[in-house]
């Protein structure tokens, strides 16, 4: 096995025994539940002919016509679902490339000229599809990934030419999936600050729908970067024909849902044109974002399954590794701080029984001290006014008081006021002959510029170097882009929004290889920064500044969708006060669980269960952050909440139950619960109780199969306002 697994190359067979027409090939981009297949066809291009169910008899992919269908007429036409399809040709929709040759033609064909597939392991498989312009020196590969077991796709786009001066792409899609059912339905993600990922569904019609974002930076704000498409009816959580899709893009991207004609749906990704045509110059290879994609028959339930156990075996940072527990000073101090204070909160940290003390926004800046938002973006020293001595003395601090220390930076930006400005005017992006517009009082850096570049990852390399024992940045980006211009790219404008984001991950890069095990949170005014792209260099990302419980419902659900929990930080504050203690830690807990609260707020009481919270999670992990993840009850449909997590051996599992604002008298059924297996006995226990109180769970410490549990349920919601209570289920 281990010397099949080690061949650098196999070319793949074709499948061309029941071919209609001599000469076809058949590239099979499979995983264990899902094919794409593609064909070529007799004039020579490449299209699309099932993307499905796994099919069983290779020997059938001869029946697959590469062509479309006109209504009952069985004569082909000469159009089909090319796999990347060219603008100016005989094809009137959307185009995944759009090229002006060095001639001034506008038109690009495409034609097959080879594929190949690199096995990477026994579940993991890379086909490379070469296709060539017929009348240019113009070369496209596609690269199509598929994780077996996962049952994910992911798959980008390369483009080069030789001609003898450069091509202007004008549209690069990473890909383009097409799909022919008799309805469509779309659930999109919208919000804004504190309103993050609500979700929204709508069918389809015939024309366009686009899905995109111009911020340039902070691209999320408004629409996320994600899609789930049901077939039929609008995705549902445990039945139906689900594909649920996102790009791997912390800048401006687009999706496009077109219905033709014939009433047919394409689906293109891909970052998006807006302003960003692009100059190729000769030999240079333009690499498009990932567009990662999966399908399932069993509902968007177990599509967001396959995109938690991927993102946590082969895309998170650290995916596998374990997730420290914190206390942040945001929500308890502000700006106003010192070095006494805070070592009093480690202490704090430690008395709670978290791992690390998170330092956030307001310890840098003497000519402009950081105070407010409004200076010192930029110049990363210690405030010696309040750090007398600097971040040494505070690691120093932690160490002492028995926890971890962490560090809030937003290396990107930068204050008007700030000696970085003073010295570097050119390097932030704004218009050198207009009134500069400051969103938040700030601006970004042109991350396009190599300088810059290096300013950014020196923030984080002159930080550790000094602090080795720092254990963790809070990495933030609070800014669109406005002003947009670059005073680095000068003539080529329109190649900034692509330019900068590449910028951004070669400082991700330089970070992750030098400091590879250092944990790091991405985070954007919130969750504006929340793509896979972007995770490959952090362990995690921050939700939402909005911690109020009864919002966070909402928000971690509509992350759940594409995120595993381990990746979502979910902090207990004093946001909505209407809520108890229990119910903030409570919501808290189904996901990566921090606190930013004083202890001095809480009662002993308040304080004591805290404690056990704690302690209750650390003893839950394994199920918590690596345990299937399963959503039994929408917020969004009634007015109630609850999810689980189930352990991947079946034994442990936890109930998450939440009432939140119920009618008067409503009644209230079973929650059938999910994952386990119905032949196991179960025993369920209420966990997370305030001190001295007694369990009011009817069916508490009760044994059940995982059948009965499944199919019957638990009566785990009540008729009351604002109330929580977690179950934990335990295989005997």
């Amino acid at each position: 096995m281990k010397h099949l697994l080690s061949l650098a190359l196999i070319v793949f067979v074709a499948f061309s025994a029941h071919a209609a027409e001599v000469g076809r090939q058949f590239i099979r981009i499979a995983t264990e539940a899902t094919d794409l297949i593609l064909s070529t066809a007799p004039n020579g291009r490449l299209y699309q002919v099932y993307l499905g169910p796994k099919l069983l008899h290779e020997e059938d992919f001869g029946h697959f016509s590469p062509y479309t269908r006109r209504g009952s007429d069985s004569s082909a036409a000469t159009r089909g679902w090319e796999a990347y399809m060219t603008a100016g040709m005989e094809d009137y929709f959307e185009p995944a490339l759009q090229v002006t040759h060095a001639d001034g033609n506008m038109s690009s064909l495409l034609k097959y000229a080879s594929s190949q597939t690199n096995q990477i392991d026994e579940n993991v498989t890379e086909t490379i599809v070469t296709l060539k312009d017929d009348a240019y020196p113009l070369e496209v590969k596609l690269h199509y990934v598929a994780y077996a077991r996962e049952n994910i796709i992911k798959t980008w786009s390369e483009i080069v030419h030789q001609e003898k001066k450069p091509v202007l792409l004008h549209r690069y899609a990473s890909g383009i999936i097409y799909f022919e059912r008799p309805s469509y339905y779309l659930t999109e993600f919208s919000g804004d600050w504190a309103q993050e990922m609500q979700m929204n569904h709508q069918q389809l019609q015939f024309g366009k729908k686009m899905i995109d974002t111009k911020l340039g930076s902070r691209a999320a704000m408004h629409a996320y970067p994600f899609f789930e498409l049901g077939f039929g009816q609008p995705a549902e959580e445990s039945r139906g024909e689900v594909v649920m899709g996102t790009i791997g893009w912390t800048g401006n991207y687009r999706f496009t849902f077109e219905v033709d004609n014939l009433k047919n749906l394409r689906v293109l990704a891909g970052i998006n044109p807006f302003a960003s045509t692009y100059e190729l110059q000769p030999g240079e290879v333009f690499t498009t974002p990932e567009f990662i994609f999966t399908r399932s028959d069993e509902g968007k339930g177990q599509a967001s399954r396959n995109f938690h156990d991927w993102a946590r075996n082969y895309q998170l940072k650290d995916g596998n590794g374990d997730r420290l527990t914190l206390l942040n000073n945001w929500e308890n101090t502000a700006f106003t701080f010192d070095e006494k204070i805070l070592g009093e909160l480690m202490k704090e940290a430690k008395h709670l029984g978290v791992d690390m003390f998170l330092l956030d926004d307001g310890w840098f800046g003497n000519k402009y001290p950081r105070n407010n938002d409004r200076a010192g973006l930029g110049d990363w020293e210690a405030m010696e006014s309040k750090l007398p001595n600097g971040v040494p003395g505070l690691v120093r601090l932690a160490k002492e008081a028995g926890v971890k220390f962490g560090i809030w930076i937003e290396p990107e930006m930068v204050n008007p006021k700030s000696e970085l400005m003073e010295k570097h005017p050119d390097w932030a992006i704004r218009l050198p002959n207009r009134e500069t517009y400051y969103y938040r009082n700030q601006l970004v850096l042109d991350l396009s510029n190599p300088e810059v570049q290096d300013h950014v990852f020196g923030v984080v390399d002159k930080l550790m170097t000094e602090n080795p024992e720092i254990a963790y940045f809070k990495w933030d980006c609070n800014s669109p882009i406005t002003n947009v211009y670059s005073p680095y790219l000068k003539e080529k404008q329109n190649q900034l929004y692509v330019n900068h984001v590449r910028g951004v991950y070669n400082v991700f890069k330089r970070v992750k290889e030098k400091y590879p095990d250092l944990p790091m949170m991405l985070c954007s005014g919130g969750g504006a920064r929340c793509d896979y792209e972007a995770l490959k260099y952090f362990t995690e990302f921050w939700c939402s500044d909005n911690t109020d419980p009864v919002e966070r419902l909402f928000i971690q659900w509509g992350f759940s969708q594409f995120f595993p929990t381990k990746a979502m930080c979910a902090h207990v504050t004093s946001w909505n006060k209407n809520t108890s203690i229990k119910f903030r830690v409570d919501v808290a807990m189904m996901c990566k669980l921090g606190f930013d609260i004083g202890l001095k707020e809480l009662s002993d009481d308040e304080l004591a269960y805290c404690q056990q919270a704690v302690s209750n999670y650390n003893r839950l992990k394994p199920v918590i952050l690596e345990g299937d993840f399963f959503r039994l009850v929408s917020p969004y449909e009634t007015n109630h909440t609850a999810v689980m997590h189930v352990s991947k051996a079946k034994d442990k599992a936890l109930v998450y139950a939440y009432d939140i604002y119920p009618r008067f008298q409503e009644k209230t059924f079973a929650v059938r619960l999910q994952g386990l297996d119905p032949e196991r006995m179960y025993k369920v226990e209420e966990i997370n109780l305030m001190p001295g109180a007694k369990s009011r769970f009817a069916q508490n410490g009760q044994v059940f199969s995982g059948d009965y549990l499944m199919k019957v349920g638990l009566y785990a919601l009540t008729p009351q306002t604002l109330q929580s209570r977690i179950l934990e289920v335990t295989a005997q």
